[in-house]
């Protein structure tokens, strides 16, 4: 398993794009620390703090919102 340091997917079960990132990390043994918004009551307002808005999935990567399913499963890809 490959663990991706310095990175914290915000995700919900849900979203269908979140699901997608979620499966393709799955299937490539990609771990990095994950919080589910709908678990986390705070994880919304850490979002907008982060990135200034609350959109789902998005991949935060040293304190830097990467957002759209296609671009965190690229980004993933290279640093796994």
């Amino acid at each position: 398993m490959a663990k991706l340091e310095n990175h914290v997917l915000y995700w919900r079960p849900t979203c269908p794009f979140c699901v997608r990132v979620v499966n393709y990390l799955d299937e490539h043994g990609i771990e990095c620390d994950m919080r589910n918004v709908l678990e986390d009551p705070t994880a919304y307002d850490d979002l907008v703090v982060i990135g200034g808005k609350r959109q789902i999935p998005c991949l935060v990567i040293e304190g830097r919102a990467l957002y759209e399913s296609s671009d965190i499963i690229e980004h993933c890809a290279q640093h796994a």
